[in-house]
């Protein structure tokens, strides 16, 4: 069947090229009668389109766009033919929006910025045709196999940019555009590491590119490398360093380095010289919410609206603070918003978990769940996510650290210092996190990505050398998480050393601190083997809530499982499976905290997390919501209040939705 199908596109691309149209309908027809997988599929839906607007049918092109465009709601290249084919119909409005979408959805595609040039240079709109001219002049510059590497790279055919790159980079070695096209690919791939080291290489080649930093400070920032960002900007020369965008990154940073007074100072700084900057007023919020003062959190939120009407991600925002209840009236502009055609997927993924969070505290829970369905629907359709990838990944952790063998490494590491808090998002880490930081002697942080980096290190090639060098067979790539095994006594001390190291900087001055990245579970073979003295806490919560929990909130990045309810409950299945296999490799090094515990007995559950850590009690844990610390999760608001039950049974209102959640666990 695949080979029936690649052969049919085959035909059907060479047809158009010899412009024998009646021979590409026929294969197109039998295409569309195939059970092709969802890429195939898209791939016919475009051609198709293409076809029938060379055949000047123009209504059924469309018509197979918008069918493409339900599909994959991204897909650049449907935009620009969307926009061929209103251009020929005379719509020159409908023609100039479809091929702006396709510019944002797709920036390498240059005809379209070619074809707005002419609009605009028409209507006379000189801010608009002065940045065509500027993306046209960027993208003609381009050697023209980056550009077409950068085309399939928006389109999402990242293993084609990446060969495409490579091939260019073998005969141009240290090429600065074909090194940063590499970065963004292995950073969508999450090669996270390999993408750091280009980077850093390209801006030791060219140290004046601007693009090469930004994209390096924004990996940093995704990385969670908050003062590696402080000192990039700061060694800056002035005139870079005080561009919006370097001091935003400046200013993020520091949030990320507990600096919130700073980071404030520089937003109101940038919003000062010119207040009409939406981006600016959402980070702004985004600051003040993390130091709890939800009023300057709100206002700033609205600010980002008012200059952005359309900015989903402040209504999101706004939606998020958990106590914000919308009015009537912006209910009302919401829905309008979220149904306009110009609208960006991103924007109209914010507006309906906005919409579904406001509905559903009117108790109007049919509609609100329409609308989490749906902007979950639409964020699912942008993402490559595969659950069997994902329950593959954590068999290997099952496979590659087996009972017998997973013992503590007595070689790692062997500070004591980290607490990892572990387990599903929306499961009450924070909550567990607030009470421990509440403690003199322990110190919280954050979501930490140091041991997600560190398992992409083992992958590096010259991790990978210096493990070929212990076996017998030096050519054999042996992959995370089963190169583990082959790390030697001295490896597993320097990976833990390196951990203690990278995170000082997020701490204070407590002989303990909390590392609160839930996706560490799927690491905890690693994290014995080169921390062995570390406690880890798994955070788990009753399935129904947790996983209705999980649907219902847009996460900034990641968590990819969230946005279907299949997946998620599946993926709660696996990470209970997993987590099995932790304890029986590890037995009691491992404290389960259930959430409905917490709230039956908190003084009791203290006691028990503060033994485990051994810390002796304080009363202050009991008293967490009296704490006064930065809180970086969407449960900001939740824990500065005291214990309550109000994230209880939350899924019911809404149990006749939620069959794929209730076969597995009621």
């Amino acid at each position: 069947m695949a080979n029936t199908s690649i052969s049919l596109l085959q035909t059907v691309k060479q047809s158009l090229q010899q412009g024998r149209l009646d021979n590409a309908k026929a294969a197109l027809e039998q295409l569309f009668l195939l059970n092709i997988n969802e890429h195939e599929k898209a791939e016919t839906l475009y051609l198709s389109a293409v076809t029938c607007r060379l055949a000047k049918d123009f209504q059924h092109a469309i018509k197979r766009i918008d069918d493409l465009l339900a599909l994959r709601p991204d897909y650049g290249r449907a935009y620009q033919e969307a926009g061929y084919c209103y251009l020929a119909m005379g719509n020159q409005q409908a023609a100039s929006s479809a091929f702006f979408k396709a510019t944002q959805y797709n920036p390498a595609l240059l005809t379209s910025w070619q074809q707005l040039l002419k609009i605009y240079t028409q209507f006379n709109d000189h801010q608009a045709k002065d940045i065509a001219q500027q993306q046209i002049a960027y993208w003609q510059g381009l050697p023209a196999p980056i550009r077409g590497g950068y085309d399939l790279m928006y389109e999402n055919n990242l293993v084609d940019a990446e060969r495409v790159c490579r091939q260019f980079l073998q005969q141009h070695k240290h090429q600065p555009d074909a090194m940063m096209l590499l970065a963004e690919i292995g950073i969508q791939m999450k090669v996270y590491h390999d993408a750091e080291f280009l980077l850093e290489s390209c801006i030791a080649l060219y140290p004046d590119n601007q693009r090469a930093v930004s994209l390096y400070v924004g990996l940093l920032a995704k990385l969670g490398k908050h003062d590696l960002i402080e000192r990039q900007v700061m060694a800056l020369p002035e005139t870079v360093q005080n561009s919006t965008a370097m001091q935003m990154a400046l200013a993020n940073a520091c949030l990320g380095l507990n600096k919130t007074e700073q980071a404030i100072r520089i937003f109101n700084s940038l919003l000062a010289a010119d207040p009409d900057k939406p981006a600016v007023w959402l980070a702004l919020g985004h600051a003040h919410k993390t130091a709890g003062a939800a009023e300057q959190a709100v206002e700033a939120y609205k600010q980002a609206a008012h200059y952005h009407p359309s900015f989903g991600d402040a209504y999101w925002s706004l939606a998020n603070m958990k106590s914000y209840r919308f009015t009537n009236e912006e209910i009302s502009k919401m829905q309008d918003r979220a149904e306009s055609p110009s609208l960006s997927v991103d924007d109209k993924v914010h507006l309906c978990f906005a919409l579904g969070k406001a509905h559903e505290d009117s108790k109007q829970f049919d509609a609100s769940f329409a609308y989490y369905e749906k902007g979950n629907a639409l964020k699912k359709a942008t993402l490559s996510f595969s659950i069997e990838r994902t329950e593959q990944a954590i068999l290997q952790q099952v496979d590659a650290f087996p009972v017998d063998v997973g013992a503590p490494s007595p070689k790692g590491f062997p500070a004591p210092d980290p607490i990892f808090i572990v387990g599903m998002p929306r499961a009450g880490s924070t909550l567990i996190e607030q009470i421990l930081a509440s403690h003199s002697d322990i110190d919280g942080t954050m979501e930490l990505h140091n041991i997600l980096a560190l398992a992409s290190q083992i992958n590096t090639p010259a991790m990978q050398s210096q493990l070929a060098d212990q076996k017998e067979t030096q050519s054999t790539f042996v992959p995370y998480p089963f190169a583990v095994a082959h790390l030697t006594h001295d490896q597993r001390y320097q990976l833990g050393k390196a951990y203690i190291e990278q995170t000082r900087c997020y701490r204070e001055q407590a002989p303990f601190f909390i590392d609160k990245m839930p996706n560490n579970f799927m690491h905890i073979g690693l994290i014995k083997q080169i921390l062995p003295n570390a406690k880890i806490i798994d955070a788990r919560r009753d399935p129904m809530d947790c996983c209705f929990s999980n649907f219902k909130q847009l996460f900034g990045e990641g968590q990819e499982f969230s946005y279907s309810l299949d997946d998620v409950a599946r993926y709660y299945q696996a990470y209970l499976s997993l987590m099995d296999h932790w304890h029986h490799c590890y037995p009691g090094d491992i404290l389960t905290v259930h959430h409905e515990d917490v709230l039956d007995d908190l003084p009791g559950q203290v006691a028990r997390i503060l033994d485990y850590i051994g810390v002796p009690f304080e009363e202050a844990c009991v008293a967490f919501h009296q704490t006064q610390r930065l809180i970086k999760t969407p449960s900001a608001e939740q824990v500065r209040q005291p214990i309550n039950r109000s994230g209880q049974g939350r899924w019911k209102p809404y149990a006749s939705h939620l069959d794929a959640l209730t076969k597995r666990f009621q």
